[in-house]
């Protein structure tokens, strides 16, 4: 057995006898609360042991860019990096590495105390090496995970990508770990990833897990969607629940929320808002119960006073939709619904000629919020619910096409060449940025709009046209329908837009000019900043993991008789054709300028618009 020293020195036995410990005045709980976006204490220490090549760095700089941007803070301290500079004086040998490993044990128990999640990457062969690292952790109650990167001899040969197994079968290094120098792998390791087997994904997700099930992150941090659906083998006893029990009446647009919640869009949320969060989604725009969630909009269900004295002491109530049974809240919670307060937080105003703001107006006096249990799936039977594909499906559709990059455009409108231009441009930048497979998530919204929106069956039809057409590239774009009502709540909806997609697997998100706006009822002036759901989504808070792609002006070149990105310098070269010129020339049977509109999306569209009454009859 190897001593703990170093050129015939105890390294590990303090030399200094006028050394005393001091005590900082930061506790943990306050150096939690100021370091990070995500409140609380977070700091212990990730060691990932194993050979040389099983796939350790990659996986820890996976994780640390996993936590970083969902606000956790974190860092890698890796074996290399950590030879170069802290440990450059030691070599190779038993007694070297020994004392290699003590340092690190030391400096992640700093990191970890700091409130750093520390990621020590290293081969680490010796298990007394590693128990040392982890009793230091323990002795300051500090949290220790080791994580055995199990990756075969022979895998981490083939792999070789710094050459080293090589050299070392040739004889040109020595006492190469896992030639001729023993690992020693963990007998009672904390995880074991078979990295020879797992994507990187799926090794830093079960790390994440790790890190949740001993509340050392919230549960917001764990990238997984929180579906509501009742399991398949629970649904006789809970269909015959939902018949004893009292039940409220709901709408179209109460409907459609269970939807996207009991999907998982709206996740951590498990059921219609409760007061709590109201309070904080009304006030911060987020979730704050269980680490930082991005929540901009409400998600709450009105009743009426009448059902709120019916049903306030009830522990369940049976959502009924059509005079059919759908889903249970549990444990519900009725509080006021302080209607003009609440449309001024979320649109600005509370002018009820805004279509979104009257219904709030129309709606119950009372909010209910609880845990929600749905028994199925959510269909509409209206040809379409083949496009409603869940966050959980979409990601799986992303994982089978290979894609290693997802952004994501939404839409309310029928797309023309200009927006098809904007998606073409990400497209290309994210190959130029190294990215292989992007695939593009486009996504219209599939829940309420106002009257004078093109319907959603039109729109779905115009979109497949401009695939057919090759206007977008069928190979890399996934057509699906979100869920969520329209609200034209400007850079306060764009969030909740942005954040939806987060759980459909997306890492970029395309905002367009003026997103979620509308004209002021009377006024008729645009209710927000057309600039401003860019520059919101830069700062979102809880949005840290999705990478925002700016919105790029594109206008008619009337010289290059296509769209194109506007250039202020050749202004009188661009023509601006409007919403309104679009429509009227569609009404009229027109066409518009040639490179505009592909042409079978475009007589989708004119044909819509020609069906409908003439103004004025």
């Amino acid at each position: 057995m190897a001593s703990n020293s170093f050129n015939g020195k105890n390294l590990g036995a303090i030399k200094a006898t006028n050394v005393f410990e001091q005590k900082g005045l930061v506790t943990r709980t306050k150096r939690g609360q100021v370091l990070g976006s995500r409140g609380g204490f977070r700091g212990c220490t990730v060691w990932l042991t194993g050979l040389s090549g099983a796939g350790k760095t990659t996986i820890s700089f996976a994780l640390e860019e996993y936590l970083c941007f969902r606000g956790i803070p974190a860092y890698v301290l890796d074996g290399d990096n950590v030879r170069t500079g802290l440990n450059k004086n030691l070599g190779f040998s038993p007694e070297d590495r020994e004392e290699n490993i003590r340092r690190i044990g030391e400096v992640s128990k700093l990191f970890a105390d700091g409130g750093i999640v520390c990621i020590s990457s290293f081969i680490s062969p010796f298990k007394k090496d590693r128990q040392q690292a982890k009793t230091v952790h323990e002795k300051n109650n500090l949290p220790f995970f080791e994580c055995f990167v199990n990756t075969s001899l022979e895998t981490c040969e083939k792999r070789d990508v710094k050459g080293l197994y090589k050299k070392a079968r040739e004889g040109k290094i020595k006492g190469f770990t896992g030639i001729d120098s023993a690992y020693e792998p963990p007998e009672k390791p904390d995880l074991v990833l078979r990295a020879g087997e797992w994507s990187v994904d799926k090794c830093v997700s079960e790390i994440v897990k790790l890190l949740q099930k001993n509340e050392v992150i919230p549960l917001s941090a764990v990238n997984e969607v929180i579906e509501l659906f009742v399991p398949e083998d629970k649904k006789e006893q809970f269909s015959k629940e939902m018949d004893s029990l009292p039940y409220v009446e709901i709408n179209k647009l109460d409907m459609q929320w269970v939807q996207v919640l009991s999907e998982g869009w709206a996740t951590p949320l498990r059921g219609f808002m409760r007061e709590r969060e109201f309070l904080q989604c009304q006030h911060f725009g987020a979730l704050l119960d269980e680490g930082l969630t991005n929540q901009s909009i409400p998600i709450v269900l009105p009743v009426s006073k009448i059902d709120k004295d019916r049903l306030e002491k009830q522990p369940a109530i049976c959502l009924m939709y059509e005079s059919k049974r759908y889903a249970v809240l549990r444990n519900p919670e009725f509080f006021p619904h302080r209607k003009e307060e609440r449309c001024s937080r979320q649109w600005g105003t509370s002018n009820p000629g805004h279509p979104h703001i009257k219904m709030v107006m129309d709606s119950g006096d009372w909010l209910v919020g609880g845990d929600l249990e749905v028994l199925e799936r959510i269909t509409w039977n209206d040809g379409l619910d083949d496009y409603r594909k869940t966050p959980n499906e979409l990601r799986t559709v992303f994982q089978d096409k290979g894609a290693d990059a997802v952004f994501a455009f939404q839409l309310r409108n029928p797309i023309h060449n200009g927006h098809a231009l904007l998606m073409q441009d990400t497209h290309t930048k994210l190959i130029d940025r190294g990215y292989k497979n992007p695939m593009l998530l486009l996504h219209p919204l599939g829940g309420w709009t106002k009257a004078d929106d093109v319907p959603l069956h039109i729109r779905i039809k115009q979109h497949h046209a401009v695939m057919e057409e090759k206007v977008l590239d069928p190979n890399n774009t996934v057509l699906a329908i979100f869920p969520s009502p329209m609200m034209y709540a400007g850079p306060t909806e764009v969030q909740w837009h942005a954040k939806a997609r987060v759980a459909a697997g997306a890492n970029f998100y395309i905002v367009g000019r003026d997103p979620a706006g509308m004209p002021h009822p009377e006024s008729k002036k645009d209710l927000y900043d057309a600039t401003h759901g860019r520059r919101v989504l830069s700062m979102a808070p809880g949005l840290q993991q999705l990478e925002i792609v700016p919105f790029k002006v594109a206008a008619y070149n009337k010289k290059k008789r296509q769209m194109d990105f506007y250039d202020e310098e050749k202004h009188e070269d661009y023509e601006f054709i409007s919403g309104t010129k679009m429509r009227r020339l569609a009404r009229n049977g027109e066409t518009p300028p040639h490179g505009f509109m592909a042409p079978k999306a475009w007589k989708i569209l004119s044909d819509y618009y020609q069906s409908l009454p003439k103004e004025g009859n």
